[in-house]
């Protein structure tokens, strides 16, 4: 019985790591993934932002994003584009989970 209860948590804890989106910011564009613009209003931004607090509760690819402080631990590595021109995507942090999202799922490949 010890065996199997440990065997679930491990399970679990796997699906609940592999279901996450954790990003690391990166300081030079060479090493990012996907180069961001963060914009002033949501009708322009390509995906709504929600930043939450514990990794348990960030989506795959829904726009919930956890950010790590190693890129080691990272799915997807960013970088903030000062001008909207070279950026890949354009994103709009929001308050509510609820509006998190694509809004341009074309470029939903990205993430």
């Amino acid at each position: 019985m010890k065996k199997l209860f440990s065997g679930l948590v491990i399970l679990f804890s796997i699906a609940l790591h592999a279901n996450s989106q954790k990003i690391y910011v990166e300081e030079n564009r060479a090493f990012a993934d996907v180069k961001v613009y963060v914009v002033n209003n949501q009708a322009f931004a390509d995906l709504l932002v929600y930043v939450v607090n514990n990794q348990a509760f960030a989506g795959k690819n829904d726009g919930k994003w956890f950010f790590v402080s190693n890129r080691a631990f990272a799915d997807k590595k960013i970088y903030y584009e000062e001008n909207q021109a070279f950026a890949d995507l354009k994103i709009y942090f929001v308050n509510n989970q609820a509006f998190a999202g694509w809004k341009n799922r074309e470029k939903q490949y990205l993430l």
